[in-house]
């Protein structure tokens, strides 16, 4: 029995050692891990800090909004692609590059330069009205559009507030009308053998379904619309260009005309890119860019935020998941 008592405390002894060792490795573990974590935030840190004062100090061409005070300038207004709420050309971004071209005291004048097939009428209605207001409470500032590539519809509409506007004599410009597509399905659904159950709140609700049958009382509908938004393009032109437009019945057809064609049709006063109207026209051949761009350092500096973050409340928990 005393044999038996002796071997069972030896055991029990034998396990406690064993377990006390397995904590002090874990422990030991543990700590490594934390200390390998902290040493990955501030080397982390470290290098963010770097990084900053790298862009800090890279030295920059002088021809963006941070060099208004270098003395007089043309101001540059970017409007590339689709005009829409949710590109980059948007009313917003637009206006906001334009309102600060007008009020720094140093512009000489500005110049839109426009590489757009169109887009949105409201967007573009939005952009067009501010141009009108700042030109009235600006009178001295000129504006002038610069067609690139191509300058249709939408993108037109903003150019008509300019005081001028010069392409390149092979630049697409016009499309002055209005349009709206989609497609129709019922007879692919009868060979498919498909029944449409649309079910509405309202009469009219539904109209211009692709699966179901087309209305002749919608059709009147969608083209009085059209024909309204019409109407109010053709109004702005009219208003922007005044007498220099010529009487030709194809200028409010939709139709596009190279920039040759373009000026015998009054639709812009001339040839020349953006380089020669600052140069020629508004003689200030400095050109400092006021198109608003994102900031990649704040962007990259928020999503470095959130990775570090992430760094402490692993280091803080110890790499197990936090109490919820």
């Amino acid at each position: 029995m005393l044999g038996e008592q002796n071997n069972s405390e030896g055991q029990d002894t034998a396990s406690m050692q064993k377990d006390v060792m397995q904590n002090l490795l874990m422990a030991s573990i543990k700590e490594q891990r934390r200390q390998r974590r902290w040493g990955i935030f501030f080397k982390s840190l470290t290098f963010v800090y770097l990084f900053v004062l790298l862009i800090a100090f890279i030295p920059g061409d002088g021809q963006d909004a941070g060099a208004l005070s270098r003395g007089k300038h043309t101001a540059l207004v970017d409007i590339n692609g689709v005009i829409a709420d949710n590109t980059d050309a948007n009313a917003d971004n637009i206006i906001s590059g334009i309102r600060d071209a007008f009020e720094d005291k140093n512009t000489a004048g500005i110049i839109l330069r426009i590489n757009s097939p169109g887009g949105s009428p409201v967007q573009a209605g939005y952009v067009y009205d501010e141009i009108k207001r700042l030109r009235e409470k600006y009178p001295d500032t000129k504006v002038y559009a610069v067609v690139t590539d191509v300058c249709a519809s939408g993108g037109y509409y903003i150019a008509a507030a300019a005081d001028e506007i010069y392409a390149d004599k092979a630049s697409m410009v016009g499309s002055i009308g209005v349009l709206m597509n989609g497609f129709g399905f019922t007879k692919a659904m009868e060979k498919l053998g498909v029944e449409r159950r649309l079910y509405t709140a309202g009469e009219s609700k539904g109209f211009l379904d692709p699966f179901s049958p087309q209305k002749a009382e919608d059709l009147e509908h969608v083209q009085g619309l059209l024909k309204n938004i019409h109407e109010q393009f053709i109004d702005v032109v009219k208003e922007g260009r005044g007498e220099r437009l010529k009487n030709d019945p194809r200028l409010f057809t939709g139709l596009i005309w190279t920039g040759e064609e373009s000026v015998e049709l009054g639709l812009i006063d001339g040839l020349g890119s953006s380089g020669y109207v600052a140069r020629e026209i508004i003689q200030e051949d400095k050109i400092v860019d006021f198109t608003p761009k994102e900031n990649y350092l704040e962007r990259f500096a928020e999503r470095l935020g959130v990775a570090m973050a992430n760094v402490m409340s692993t280091t803080i928990t110890g790499g197990q998941a936090p109490l919820r």
